[in-house]
């Protein structure tokens, strides 16, 4: 197993399986994901919101997330995707 270097000054010692471990890198590291998990718990919140919103007025909410969806689609892909919706369609004949 391969250690990142030792960038805080920690003597390494001996079978000391934490010896080249920079606790102040690792605990930045942890600290960071930590932070960008509680930002996006609150923009999940912030959507679920949005939704409620959405519903309340009186849109569909289902229909709002196959769009935004589709938005984020290329515009070829999307194409083409309507194209075998409406074959399929027909050839249920709807």
């Amino acid at each position: 197993m391969s250690f990142p270097d030792n960038h805080d000054g920690d003597q390494k010692v001996g079978n000391d399986p934490t010896a080249g471990i920079s606790a102040d890198h690792l605990r930045s590291i942890i600290e960071r994901v930590e932070n960008l998990e509680e930002q996006r718990a609150a923009l999940s919140g912030d959507v679920k919101d949005i939704f409620t919103e959405a519903k309340s007025a009186g849109f569909d909410v289902k229909i709002i997330r196959q769009l935004i969806k589709v938005r984020k689609m290329d515009p070829a892909q999307v194409e083409e995707q309507e194209t075998m919706l409406d074959i399929y369609r027909r050839a249920l004949g709807m």
